[in-house]
């Protein structure tokens, strides 16, 4: 808590003037400590990415307390070159194939209060976890980027993606009752207490999907942040619009509220 909040919950400890002398109280009893910060365990999939590991690593704030590198298999260097880049590193191997396996291997192994999920081929800003840590300091249960909203935005999304996320994104709104405003997009935060509830299962791309589709059944928290996508900064992207696309619309016809108990 900051001098200025304390003063104005126990004003009791503000300076007072006796017989015209001012006496000073300390601005904070000794039992009147602030709570500890949370921890935040950051988790990066990666696949081959060894040329884009050091942008990225070098760009971690500090308010990251631990990072987990889920290694997929790389024929190159990528373990290798995380370790240099921060020795501290985590590093877990996927125990199946996909991007779905290789998240939720990294969720079982963060320890930390937060969980950030952010990927490896210099497409997101690692600077701007503070923004998705502000909102769960706040009250906030899930926080999830958005390219689509004032401040955000993509250097790299095509028209296809465009029109494909704009779709799924309508379709996610109706099925769920949400006012979301980007759905393909991986960058999300969310408190570790809330992993069971996200009760994840997907292998591919769709586990960013089913996240936010168990999220909004939850009754969670749900906040948005702006985000600025940049394009893979080496090497070529996994991700296969249309294919990856219908996987992310059977997964929201398939957990949208109620289809797990109709007949």
């Amino acid at each position: 808590m900051n001098h200025v909040s304390h003063l104005t919950e126990h004003d009791a400890t503000a300076p007072v003037a006796r017989n015209g002398v001012p006496t000073t109280h300390p601005l904070r009893r000794a039992d009147d400590r602030p709570p500890p910060r949370a921890t935040v365990s950051l988790v990066v999939p990666a696949r081959n990415e060894a040329r884009n590991i050091p942008w990225v690593f070098e760009q971690i704030p500090d308010c990251v307390d631990e990072v987990i590198l889920v290694d997929g298999d790389s024929r190159d260097a990528t373990v290798h070159m995380a370790r240099h880049c921060l020795p501290a590193v985590r590093h877990v191997a996927q125990s199946g194939p996909g991007k779905g396996n290789a998240l939720r291997t990294g969720f079982l192994a963060a320890s930390g209060d937060y969980i950030v999920m952010i990927d490896a081929d210099g497409s997101m800003l690692p600077g701007e976890i503070p923004h998705y840590l502000h909102f769960l300091d706040h009250g906030y249960d899930f926080v999830k980027g958005s390219r689509f909203i004032a401040g955000g935005g993509s250097l790299d999304i095509t028209r296809i993606r465009r029109w494909g996320n704009q779709a799924l994104l309508t379709a996610v709104n109706r099925l769920y009752g949400a006012s979301l405003t980007d759905l393909c997009y991986g960058f999300c935060a969310f408190r570790r207490s809330f992993l069971d509830d996200l009760d994840l299962h997907s292998t591919g791309f769709e586990i960013e999907t089913e996240m936010i589709a168990h999220a909004l059944c939850s009754g969670l928290r749900i906040a948005e942040v702006p985000s600025l996508e940049l394009p893979r900064r080496s090497g070529r992207s996994n991700l296969h619009a249309l294919s990856d696309g219908r996987r992310v619309l059977r997964t929201l016809i398939s957990e949208r509220p109620g289809a797990r108990t109709a007949p």
